[in-house]
């Protein structure tokens, strides 16, 4: 593989404390926000991810003091979603800290804003993130946290927020989250036969092999991860290990 694999812990923020559930439902506490992704930086993770998982569906805004707490803690690139309504959101996010956004929701309600957001900021700030499931021989988009399904087919709306100027998208599998039995590979290759920009896999690790299976059969560049680390089953080190035995080349810890 030419580009190098990037392991992102997830953190699934509500009320102030890193959550988990599975299918987006079942939620269970795993610690404090800052706490949890300064460890995690210090494993040698490659970028943080955080989510405020129900911004969108109290619409609301993302906690910023969550924001800045975690952003003083980690010295690797750092994303945040949740609540991203318009261009000033964004703003105010870099400016606390974040080095990337993840727009979801919004991005499907006004799409408009995922181009004005990328000539704004630069489409390398620019992540969608795209929460579905699949239904027959096709993948549903959902929104507001998995809560509403929408009539979008996620490899089209992929296409779609790419050509709107998206640097990375984040693809969650519903049908997979949480569940431990791996990423959801037969999407994920068929969306990165159809992006030029990088796919995160998200949805699904359970097992280390499921790491490596969502590089090398679901062709992802980059793999989003929470429980396994949350309730460190598996460290960042052995994931890194066990991918360089399987040629596929990783970040060295600094």
């Amino acid at each position: 593989m030419a580009l190098t694999a990037r392991i992102i812990p997830c953190l699934d923020v509500r009320g102030g404390r890193v959550v988990k559930g599975i299918n987006f439902e079942n939620i269970v506490d795993a610690g404090d926000p800052a706490e949890v992704a300064k460890r995690y930086d210090l494993e040698g993770a490659d970028e943080i991810c955080m989510l405020d998982i129900d911004a969108s569906y109290q619409e609301r805004s993302t906690t910023l003091a969550t924001v800045e707490a975690i952003a003083n803690q980690v010295f690797i690139p750092f994303t945040v979603g949740g609540g991203i309504k318009k261009i000033q959101d964004i703003e105010v996010l870099l400016k606390s800290g974040a080095d990337k956004v993840s727009i979801n929701t919004s991005a499907i309600l006004e799409p408009k804003l995922i181009e004005d957001a990328s000539k704004e900021f630069g489409s390398q700030c620019i992540v969608v993130a795209i929460d579905a499931k699949k239904e027959g021989d096709l993948w549903s988009v959902f929104t507001h946290g998995g809560k509403n399904k929408t009539q979008l087919n996620a490899i089209d709306w992929a296409k779609k927020v790419e050509d709107l100027g998206a640097g990375e998208i984040l693809m969650t599998s519903m049908d997979k989250d949480g569940t431990k039995s791996g990423y959801d590979n037969d999407l994920n290759q068929k969306l990165a036969s159809e992006l030029k920009i990088p796919l995160i896999a998200s949805g699904g690790a359970g097992a280390l092999e499921h790491l490596v299976d969502a590089i090398k059969v679901g062709k992802a560049e980059a793999i989003l991860a929470a429980s396994i680390f949350h309730y460190k089953e598996i460290s960042i080190e052995k994931v890194k290990e066990v991918l360089l035995m399987n040629n596929i080349s990783v970040r060295s810890k600094i």
